[in-house]
């Protein structure tokens, strides 16, 4: 009975909850960056774009792809490593990332309703990432 004693120190501190807040706001940014494309191919078919404007969305859009991924993977590993400079990092690119989706939000060329439903569904995620990003520093060792 002596061998079955409760040994704090080998706690594990990370947040399933932030995980699985971190692996479904990685698909529900898959399904973002997919339906945001289709919208732009449908935009350019029947709406006429100003000079440069598609570009620039498209390459908006590419650039928050890359800069989720690496936001998610430093996430999931500080998450699950207990880094506390990755959960941070993690932190810090939220700040790019929502302000692209909101770009996307309010100030693309067109905005359509799928628009606006797609990213504020997006936002909320991340902002319940965030939220528990937060919690879960607190509860690392420094």
């Amino acid at each position: 009975m002596g061998a079955l004693k409760k040994d704090d120190s080998n706690k594990p501190f990370s947040s399933l909850s932030y995980q699985i807040f971190l692996v479904t706001g990685c698909w529900v940014f898959l399904v973002f960056t997919f339906l945001e494309a289709l919208l732009l191919i449908f935009k350019k078919i029947f709406f006429v774009y100003p000079t440069g404007n598609l570009l620039f969305e498209i390459a908006l859009l590419v650039f928050l792809f890359g800069i989720e991924s690496v936001r998610n993977f430093l996430g999931k590993k500080g998450n699950l490593t207990e880094r506390l400079l990755s959960v941070v990092l993690s932190l810090l690119l939220t700040i790019p990332v929502a302000c692209g989706i909101c770009y996307f939000l309010w100030f693309q060329t067109y905005v359509l309703k799928v628009d606006l439903i797609i990213s504020i569904v997006l936002l909320s995620f991340i902002a319940f990432q965030t939220l528990f990003a937060i919690f879960t520093l607190f509860t690392f060792e420094k």
